[in-house]
């Protein structure tokens, strides 16, 4: 049984090794957008608009942009209206086609666009807070002895709190979270970002034999290259003075669309759909200009280092 395994693993990394050999050394060139939610799943909430449609937009633009700066780069979506992709009848089916159309057009790379949220509700919430308590005593009999004893009556007020968390972050599919070398990854647990997995969709077990070797595979061709890319993108953002959460891996729970899909693969949190002024940037048309610009800066220069390295290779 054990010698079986072993060959299955091996059969596996080396059919995951020589697909991986036969995407690279092309470059970008497959380029999948997939614009967050949609249709009967909205994602969230916020005060004016939803997450699906504010992603919607911030793809569109964005893929226009790639296609006018790079002719040759084919650009699919995974939904270009307001519905579930694929017209796809619930979430789960919506992520499973996500992945397919993903590997299935032979994609290069894999960027979906998200919005955040936090708190109660967006812009803000009341809740019952206490402002004030007075001092009283009273005399309490214990056999014999009699002493005061101090107690405290206490005012409450229902206090607006303003939904504050801002900026932005991008997740990656991480395959050893304890990589150590991997100092610019954030492994705290805190986690308000994007959960896209329900109970139907598993992570991969790994004590599985082919799941454990497309891991490997993963972790060895794909990761480091969605890391350099989700770098990219914060370093942009913070050069547009937005703040940065930083670039986030998760591997135990949430973004089960990066691990899916057989390619270098971000989730992109553009900013909190929760707070009141960042909702209306990221509704407004400058707002939107500056994080296409951002994103399509960051992957201008995630395929001009592929291509350098290409030339590289073959000498020139």
């Amino acid at each position: 049984m054990r010698c079986k395994s072993l060959l299955l693993l091996f059969l596996t990394v080396s059919f995951f090794g020589q697909a991986w050999s036969q995407k690279s050394g092309k470059g970008l060139r497959t380029l999948i957008i997939d614009p967050g939610h949609g249709g009967l799943d909205p994602g969230a909430r916020g005060m004016i608009t939803t997450e699906a449609d504010i992603s919607l937009d911030i793809s569109l633009k964005l893929g226009d942009t790639l296609a006018k700066a790079f002719p040759d780069l084919k650009i699919i979506f995974t939904r270009t209206s307001d519905v579930l992709p694929g017209n796809s009848p619930n979430k789960d089916a919506a992520l499973k086609y996500r992945a397919n159309l993903a590997n299935q057009s032979g994609g290069d790379l894999f960027v979906a666009i998200h919005c955040n949220s936090a708190g109660h509700r967006p812009g803000g919430w009341y809740e019952k807070r206490v402002v004030g308590k007075t001092a009283h005593t009273k005399t309490v009999k214990k056999g014999k002895k009699s002493y005061k004893k101090t107690y405290y009556t206490y005012e409450y007020e229902n206090v607006y709190v303003e939904n504050k968390a801002k900026g932005t972050e991008t997740y990656v599919w991480a395959m050893n979270k304890n990589d150590d070398k991997i100092n610019s990854v954030s492994k705290s647990n805190e986690y308000t970002g994007e959960i896209d997995s329900t109970s139907t969709l598993t992570l991969p077990d790994p004590s599985d034999p082919t799941e454990k070797a497309r891991m490997l595979v993963y972790a060895q061709y794909y990761f480091r290259k969605s890391l350099n890319l989700a770098n990219y993108v914060q370093d942009e953002f913070q050069e547009s003075n937005r703040v940065d959460r930083g670039v986030k891996q998760r591997n135990d729970k949430g973004i089960w669309v990066l691990q899916a899909t057989g390619m270098p693969s971000i989730l992109i949190e553009i900013g909190f759909i929760s707070n009141k002024e960042e909702e209306e940037y990221l509704v407004s048309n400058s707002g939107q200009k500056e994080i296409v610009t951002n994103i399509f800066n960051a992957i201008k220069k995630y395929k001009e280092k592929l291509e350098d390295k290409d030339k590289e290779k073959k000498g020139f």
